[in-house]
């Protein structure tokens, strides 16, 4: 007994060790419980009896999740924001992946400046881009509303569908291209059977990601919309006088939508890898 205690550590000791063996899962759980507390605020607050405003807690109602468009301006401000976010997805996802393979795969005069303009809109800031895109309608007497949010959007959007194709396109190994092209198939043919598909995964993961980036922004947006409303200025504005329980109700309803995307796009991942 005395040996054994003799050769046991200090509790001193013991404490730091498994505190530094278990830091990181401490650091885990404090900073997902920091992202997820207003979500979760969210969510609460959509079951929310809320009446005139919706600052306080009075009771639990099922009403606002059955009758999600039952305060003015809340669903047409969600499809007005569906809608741009849309176009934006589709026109930004199809132009920057153009850009990112010509830069990739391509070597031509103002490569290198090309590049840096690129990262230029993801490098400004939202004040500065959206003031400055606001001094350009005016200045080009272009009236402010949807096609001018519209513009505004797939300008910041390209940037970031070409920083993501372009991570996929880097990893690929051109000499698949180039063995198919040896079993006498041609460049198109290549590129369809071949490229595409490879590619796909960050095509799509570069639309998902402009969507949200579309859907959610609101500084940009605020400086080039006008009259038109869109469901994050509706949310600000709205805050003054307490945001309606249905807002709560479509907040929580993306959220729950883009996580099943997210974990649907993991399990079709998981099983392509174990097939």
């Amino acid at each position: 007994m005395s040996s054994a205690t003799a050769t046991k550590p200090p509790l001193g000791f013991r404490i730091r060790s498994w505190l530094g063996d278990n830091a990181l899962r401490f650091y885990a759980v404090i900073a997902f419980i920091y992202l997820l507390l207003p979500v979760a605020y969210t969510f609460a607050f959509s079951f929310n009896n809320a009446g005139r405003t919706n600052l306080v807690w009075n009771s639990f109602t099922l009403d606002n999740w059955l009758n999600p468009c039952g305060a003015p301006q809340v669903c047409p401000s969600v499809v007005n924001s569906i809608t741009v976010a849309l176009i934006v997805t589709l026109v930004s996802t199809f132009l920057g992946t153009l850009i990112a393979f010509s830069l990739v795969r391509y070597r031509f005069r103002g490569r290198s400046t090309t590049n840096l303009l690129i990262f230029l809109p993801m490098a400004t800031p939202e004040v500065v881009l959206g003031s400055s895109l606001l001094a350009l309608f005016l200045n080009l007497f272009v009236p402010l509303g949807f096609s001018t949010v519209v513009i505004a959007h797939i300008m910041f959007c390209i940037s970031f569908v070409v920083v993501t194709v372009k991570a996929r396109l880097a990893s690929l190994d051109p000499r698949l291209e180039q063995a198919a092209m040896d079993l006498y198939a041609s460049e198109r043919e290549a590129f369809r059977r071949i490229t595409l598909p490879l590619v796909a995964p960050g095509i799509a993961a570069a639309g998902l990601l402009a969507f949200s980036l579309s859907f959610d922004d609101f500084i940009i947006t605020n400086f080039n919309s006008g009259q038109f409303t869109t469901f994050p200025k509706f949310v600000y504005v709205s805050a003054t006088r307490g945001i309606p329980a249905q807002a709560n109700v479509i907040a929580s309803a993306m959220f729950f939508i883009a996580l099943a995307i997210v974990l649907l796009a993991q399990l079709s991942s998981r099983r392509r890898k174990a097939a």
